[in-house]
């Protein structure tokens, strides 16, 4: 037993905890976080920014270890778009999949790298200026063994998590940010499986395989990754996985098949030796004949023979079918089957996983990112994506970013009072608030699906607080998690793909693909916007048991805005105009924007004025009159010209040193602002 398994064990901790009492004293820490890794990082630079007490652990020398060695070819599949043709930060961050969340500037990705797919070197680079200019609290060489709970109701959480390191000493913590990622190597044990050579070890040379028949294990991107480097010198490469592949652009989950690492799909179709096979892997077996070449063949057949048989007397499929498809010897065999998160640090006591295949591979959490069985216990990065798999980017840096925000935000509410952080505007503000949002927002972009701006509304929709990306599936819990009230209705803006688009069996590039009629909007296939009304906040059951492949229950009413191939949705009347009515319908009342002269007349008409006369108008708020913007008011048909008409009248009955306030709301000519530049007020 190595030192680290010695000292984890119960046993070890007492012997180690005898011989030294001193270790047995506990550090205490609000906050821990395991692992510098980019999610990690990330939540320290909020803690540290907020000014909390917390302590980040790595075991490596300095952050970002992972991609010290993977992945194993040095290119990295996350975009570094550094030109979009904007100077808007939230924008461009839609496109630059690498960065951090951070106050300064200088710790963007694109200062880092100019490739497009950068080497994974400048993003070790990239995250130790990230920890080094945030001057966050980071303990190196500090490898975490062991972690179990100790119950005190003095706890912030009933339970303090107990951290126990290499050397035994203890750290004691309140809550326990989880950001270790996904380290553990994906293995299927079947016979003969131990012939093959892991993606975490094999030889990245592509000299070790010219004219070599190799077989490939496994239809992810470490697998055409590997697959891509030695494309060119090998005789043949079989992969062989148990399902089809999936391509990325077909799915929209950029965890599946990325197109820069597909040149095989290319001479697997184009008759070039190269092949996709798929078949159960615990189905089959490898058998190693006296040269050393690798057979595959059928687990049942060896289960026929006897065990102490040479290689060359077990049973080959093309015994039977000479025309079977791996007839042929493989001089390697490359297992590339991707990683699973390392429970073995963490004492049972703590139900990070439940058994079932899924919970093998990842954590049992909930929307929240807390752990269904600790309280307390937070999972962030890669290692969170089980609430999003194969649904949005949860599992990547562009993503999960901005889930570790929400965690934050959720943590200094709960531990330290701060509702969730909101902007409160006036009603008239609500569509222009809508549009940039959706025009900007790159944590709604990218977290599509999973977390989602909430607009609360105040009594009698007079104004609404504005609340971004918060978790989809808490809504019900909106008010214990964020310290906001939802009692007067809400608007949930979330961003969807057409519900028949993705897919890996979808051809996504089919005719007529596109919609352009806004009439046609629900019928958007391309990411677009969707915005949800409803009377009353969602109650758990209704969230739970929403329909089908809906991201959330069913509302009082709904609103596509109909996809843009620019993503550009500004648009006066394809986008901003059935957004606004939209908006009135649900509210029963008007948004639009109005000029004085209509506010008067409105005031003389009405029994109730639309909201932008009442707070605007009437509160003597507006802009003050100039000649220039008077003029363009008659030259664009939208004012009358008083000043002509009248002034032959104005001259003849003004006494001197009478003179009219040209800055009072009734001032002819004064104008409020008009966000629709239509005569008719659209």
């Amino acid at each position: 037993m190595d030192l680290s398994a010695a000292l984890w064990c119960p046993l070890g901790l007492l012997l180690t905890l005898a011989l030294n009492p001193a270790l047995g004293a506990h550090t205490h820490r609000d906050y821990c976080v395991l692992g510098a890794g980019p999610a990690g990082l990330q939540v320290a630079a909020f803690l540290h920014h907020a000014g909390r007490d917390y302590e980040m652990f790595e075991r490596a020398p300095a952050p970002g270890s992972f991609f010290t060695r993977y992945p194993r070819h040095r290119k990295l599949i996350s975009i570094n778009k550094r030109y979009t043709g904007k100077n808007n930060v939230e924008f461009n961050l839609r496109h630059d999949w690498n960065s951090l969340l951070s106050h300064d500037p200088r710790l963007l990705f694109r200062h880092y790298s100019g490739a497009y797919f950068p080497d994974a070197g400048d993003m070790v680079r990239y995250l130790r200026d990230f920890a080094d200019r945030l001057g966050l609290h980071v303990q190196y060489n500090t490898n975490i063994v062991h972690v179990t709970l100790e119950k005190d109701r003095r706890a912030w959480n009933g339970h303090y998590f107990i951290l126990t390191d290499q050397k035994g000493q203890m750290y004691q913590c309140s809550v326990l940010l989880v950001a270790t990622g996904l380290s553990v190597p994906n293995q299927v044990d079947f016979p003969g499986s131990e012939y093959a050579e892991g993606y975490e070890s094999v030889s990245v040379d592509p000299e070790d395989f010219v004219g070599q028949n190799v077989l490939i294990l496994g239809r992810g991107n470490s697998a055409f990754e590997t697959a891509e480097n030695i494309l060119g010198v090998t005789n043949f490469i079989h992969m062989l996985s148990r399902s089809r592949v999936r391509l990325s652009w077909a799915t929209h989950y950029v965890g599946d098949l990325r197109a820069i690492n597909n040149g095989l799909l290319d001479t697997y179709q184009l008759k070039s030796l190269d092949g996709l096979l798929e078949s159960d892997l615990r189905d089959l077996a490898i058998v190693k004949d006296a040269e050393g070449k690798f057979h595959i063949t059928l687990g049942f057949f060896l289960e026929m023979t006897n065990a102490s048989q040479s290689a060359t007397s077990i049973p080959l499929p093309q015994d039977d079918n000479d025309n079977f498809a791996m007839r042929v010897a493989y001089d390697r065999v490359i297992r590339c089957l991707g990683w699973k998160f390392d429970f073995s640090i963490f004492n049972q006591s703590l139900r990070l996983s439940s058994g079932s295949e899924f919970s093998k591979k990842y954590p049992l959490i909930k929307a929240s990112y807390e752990s269904k069985g600790s309280r307390g216990l937070f999972i962030l990065g890669t290692a969170s994506h089980s609430v999003d798999y194969r649904k949005s980017a949860g599992g990547f840096i562009h993503g999960f970013r901005y889930t570790v925000r929400a965690v934050h935000r959720l943590l200094e509410h709960r531990h330290h009072g701060i509702p969730w952080p909101c902007t409160r505007h006036p009603i008239t503000q609500l569509t222009n608030s809508i549009v940039q949002r959706v025009n900007e927002a790159s944590g709604l972009y990218q977290m599509f699906g999973v977390l989602a701006d909430v607009i609360l509304l105040k009594e009698n929709a007079s104004a609404f607080e504005y609340l971004e990306e918060f978790p989809m599936q808490m809504l019900a819990q909106l008010e214990t998690l964020t310290g906001r009230t939802a009692k007067h209705g809400l608007f949930v803006i979330n961003m969807e793909y057409g519900k028949n688009f993705s897919g890996p069996d979808k051809d996504v590039f089919f005719h007529h693909r596109s919609v352009g009629h806004t009439e046609d909007a629900w019928q958007s296939n391309f990411l677009h916007p969707v915005i949800y009304y409803y009377r009353h906040l969602p109650t758990e059951q209704e969230v739970r048991f929403r329909p089908a492949h809906w991201p959330l229950p069913r509302p009082t009413a709904i609103h596509h805005i109909v996809e843009d191939f620019l993503t550009d949705w500004t648009a006066p009347v394809g986008h901003i105009l059935p957004l606004r009515r939209f908006l009135e319908n649900c509210l029963d009342t008007d948004l639009r924007s109005f000029y004085a002269e209509s506010c008067f007349l409105f005031a003389l008409t009405r029994q109730k004025l639309p909201p932008f006369c009442q707070q605007g108008y009437l509160q003597m708020k507006g802009l003050v009159y100039t000649e220039s913007l008077r003029q363009h008011g008659v030259e664009s048909g939208l004012l009358r010209d008083y000043a002509t008409v009248g002034q032959a009248l104005k001259d003849s009955s003004r006494q001197p040193g009478d003179h009219q306030p040209m800055d009072h709301p009734l001032a002819t000519g004064h104008l409020i602002q008009s966000l629709d530049s239509n005569k008719e007020e659209l």
